[in-house]
This record gives C-alpha cells, structure tokens and sequence, in this order.
C-alpha cells in the first residue's frame, strides 16, 4: 500500500492533515492512516481513543463548513475517511486545498471560483456573461446545415439554455457567439523538431463553432491525402478523420473556459497531441473517463448543443469512439491527465512500430510468449541485464508494453 492521491499516511498528530481532510472533502473524498510512516511501516500510537476525539475536535474546529468523516481503530492504526462534500469550499484557516499527486497543496483563484459555483449547482457557462449585445450567425448557420433551423429567435435562446428570462445571455451564449472575449485554439505544426514551426494559426474570439471548423480544415491540410484507385479518386486519412473530430469537439465542449488558456494542437509528422485547459470534472476519476462508464459534462449547456449538433454523444463513448478507429492499428491512442490539463495523442495510423531492432527483438519475444519476467528476457533474448532493462524501460515509456507486479516479480507483456 502506498500514498496516492486517496491515500495519505501520517506517523504523528499535527496540524498538516488539516490541510489534506480540506483537500478530501473538497474533491474526491479520501482516507488518513495515522500510525504509519511514508514508507508505509506501522509506527507505535498510544491512547488511540483519546487521539481520535483529539482529531475529532481539531476538525471540528479548524474546518469550514464541517465535513463529513469518519474515525475508526484497527489493529493499533487509525483510520480517518474524509467524504466529498456538497458544501465546498471546504475551507482551513480560510484557504481551500487539493491534491495533486500525493501532495497537498492550495488551490488557485479558478479552482476556488469553481468550488463556490458546484456548491451553488452552477457553472461557469452558467453565470450571466459581461458581453450581451451578442450576434449568433455561426449557430444559426450549424443549426440550418444541422437541423433544418431556418430562423434563430429568443425562444430558441431560451430552449437552447443560453437565454434567461429576463433576456440576458449567459456564458455558454458568449461561447457559441459570433465574437467573444475567450480564449480559443492554438494550432502549430512543426518540422523535425519544436524548434522548427513550418504553419501556425490561433483562432480566438470567435465562436466555438468558427474554432472547431477552422481547426479541421487545418488538420485536413497535412493529414489527408488523395489516390486514384481503379480511376476514381478518394480521400485517404494519415490520422483518422473520426478520431480527430471527436478528440477536437470533446477538448472544446470539456475545456474549462474560465482559464484563459488555448486549447492547444501540435502537429508533427508522426502524430498530433491536443491540450484542453482544465483537468476532469468533479465527480469523475481518471478510470470512469478512460472507460466512459460516466459521462459528466464540465459545460453541460454547450454539451447539450453540440449533442443536438451531432458532433458528440452524451454518454460517455467518445474515448471508446477514439480508440475504435485505432482497432487495426499497432499505434494506439494515448491519454493523459494532470490537475489542469486533458492530453489527448493521436498517432499516424501503421501497422509498424517505430522501434529500434533491438527493440523488437524484446517486444516479438513478449508478443509470442506472453508475460515474461526481465530475466527470462536476457536469457531468450542473450542480451546483458543491463541493456535488456534499458530496452524495456523505453518500450515502457512509449507504452509499447506493459507490467504487472514489483520488484522480482515484475512481469512484461503486450496488451
């Protein structure tokens, strides 16, 4: 058992698991072990049940509001379970704090804005917009192509959630509008390396759907091609056409728009990396994302009018509709997740991994032998530990491979 990002474990009593129950209560819930060092060796507590009414009052207070916890005692160890709240922010000392990792730290302006709004059940999409003499010719344009909509009235506003009753627009309205004040998307394709930009674009003030057409025809510049197979002329894709529209709607709908930071596309010869400002929306851990067994939308007005639009679906399939298009691929899509920032890898679709010969030789023995430990591959493979580990650590890295277990009992394979 080891520290994670629902996992804390402290050999002492101090102040400092304060900051860790606000963190907890404020996001994703997690447990405290008291009586047990970083390594994860169990350390002597005495009188236990004097030290849980001592955390009991320091939590009562030293946090506001009071969360939701519980305290219990096993085998010498206590146990602190913190729940999510539905009152954040929770606050120590008047800061809110979140984890990042295993670290605790506070949160910054955005966070804390967003923890006020999920306490009031709102968004920021949701919040009257500084911006209210708003033109909408690119939605009505999408709605006509889309939908058959020939005229956008107030009434439509409103249904579309954009429009108050009192006739004011929101900031889901200022999104989808003609001009705007947000951020939008920083498009750069390089040459041999990031130092050589060979085409950029950012596309910013306009609206989500002016961003989301420019970006595709941007990427259908240097990833699509034409043959002329049996003397009829089609459309070849280096990355899939259906990936890519997928990836881009999900970085623009999920994006934390209170971040005035681009979504960001690198484009390289071999692949495409999309950046969305904001990590996963609350309620949702990097699992259920992955799996799309939750489908929780950040933005759920704009959601909902990109699902009316058909470039989404609301259920939580677009990363199973991603990986889909990777099926008769080697290469796979790969996902990343931090705090502030979704990034989202799409490889030029091959059949050959780019891999060096001695690479192969590693990956071929764990393709046709199943899992193998590091010693079983210096033995097949003849090579000295030293670069055997060396080898797998790359294949690791590129996620060529995988592995299950510690230490000895490491094993590798490929999925």
């Amino acid at each position: 058992m080891k520290e994670s990002k629902t996992l804390e474990f402290k050999s002492e009593i101090s102040n400092s698991f304060l900051k860790t129950v606000s963190a907890f209560a404020n996001y994703s819930g997690g447990t405290i072990f008291f009586g047990i060092d970083d390594q994860g060796n169990k350390v002597q507590l005495s009188d236990l049940n004097q030290k849980c009414l001592d955390l009991e009052n320091r939590i009562n207070d030293s946090i506001s509001p009071k969360p939701d916890f519980e305290l219990s005692i096993d085998n010498g160890i206590i146990k602190l379970d913190v729940f999510q709240g539905k009152f954040t922010p929770y606050l120590y000392k008047g800061k809110a704090y979140r984890r990042s990792d295993t670290a605790t730290i506070e949160v910054d302006h955005e966070e804390l804005r967003s923890l006020v709004l999920s306490a009031e059940h709102l968004s920021f999409e949701q919040l009257f917009s500084d911006l209210q003499n708003l033109q909408f010719n690119a939605l009505e344009r999408k709605l006509r192509e889309h939908l058959g909509v020939n005229k956008l009235s107030k009434d439509l506003l409103r249904t579309l959630g954009l429009l108050s009753q009192q006739g004011e627009y929101n900031n889901a309205a200022a999104i989808v509008a003609d001009q705007n004040n947000f951020y939008g998307i920083d498009i750069a394709r390089f040459g041999d390396s990031i130092n050589e930009i060979m085409d950029r674009n950012t596309i910013t003030n306009q609206s989500i759907f002016d961003q989301y057409d420019q970006a595709f025809e941007f990427f259908k510049r240097y990833y699509q091609y034409e043959v002329i197979e049996d003397s009829e002329r089609k459309t070849k894709d280096l990355i899939p056409n259906n990936a890519f529209r997928e990836v881009l709607a999900n970085a623009l709908v999920h994006r934390d728009w209170s971040i005035n930071s681009h979504v960001r596309i690198s484009m390289f010869k071999d692949r495409i990396e999309i950046n969305s400002p904001g990590g996963l929306p609350r309620g949702i851990n990097l699992d259920e994302y992955l799996n799309g067994s939750i489908s929780c939308l950040r933005n759920p007005i704009i959601g909902n009018i990109f699902f009316r639009l058909h470039y989404i679906e609301m259920f939580g399939t677009g990363i199973r509709r991603i990986t889909s298009e990777y099926n008769k691929y080697i290469l796979k899509p790969k996902f990343k997740i931090t705090d502030h920032v979704i990034s989202v890898t799409l490889p030029i679709i091959s059949n050959k991994l780019p891999i060096t010969p001695e690479e192969k030789i590693i990956y071929d023995l764990l393709k046709e032998k199943g899992k193998l430990s590091s010693s079983d591959l210096v033995s097949l493979s003849k090579f000295n530990k030293a670069k055997v580990i060396r080898l797998i650590n790359h294949l690791l890295e590129e996620e060529f491979i995988k592995k299950e277990g510690n230490g000895r009992s490491t094993l590798y394979y490929v999925d």
